[in-house]
């Protein structure tokens, strides 16, 4: 189980981190600032440069080193405890799980030691509600929750031996 958490964990850092130097080597988004990708009536998806410098949907922000440093410090105390139970993990999907999250953290911890900010870039939208601007590493904490959240509630429960006296 180890291993293909590990893998999907490796997988997600390297794609993070090479869509986040095409957003600013490549395309120079922070010079454009916004394109627009994909619209379909209501719904659209944009490429929107921002750089957040605190957690989910901008919490905890600051512009101190302190402020990055304390974050990057609790994301890598996360990511290292998620790290000990993906060792332990009873299934695939757990170990997956933890897995996405783990690669996504690390990409965005990368960041706040590169930059002093993660590099978000994606914005989805419908009508004139837009969600937060995220990244790949976003996404990938994102579903990894969601999915050890939808297994611990619909895994099958585990047969209980009972001994006969």
């Amino acid at each position: 189980m180890l291993r293909a958490g590990l893998v999907l964990a490796a997988v997600i850092l390297a794609a993070d981190q090479a869509t986040k130097w095409l957003i600013l080597e490549v395309i120079r988004l922070p010079e454009v600032r916004n394109i627009p990708l994909l619209a379909l009536g209501p719904f659209g998806l944009d490429l929107t440069m921002v750089w957040n410098r605190g957690v989910t949907f901008g919490m905890l922000a600051g512009d101190s080193l302190w402020t990055q440093l304390a974050l990057s410090g609790a994301a890598l105390a996360i990511a290292a405890f998620l790290l000990r139970w993906m060792a332990r993990a009873e299934n695939r999907t757990t170990a997956l799980s933890l897995g996405a999250i783990i690669g996504g953290a690390v990409g965005n911890v990368i960041d706040r030691i590169r930059f002093g900010a993660v590099v978000d870039f994606l914005d989805a939208y419908a009508w004139d509600w837009h969600w937060y601007v995220f990244n790949v590493a976003d996404a990938a904490i994102v579903l990894g929750v969601a999915a050890l959240v939808l297994d611990a509630l619909f895994r099958p429960a585990a047969s209980v031996k009972r001994s006969r006296p």
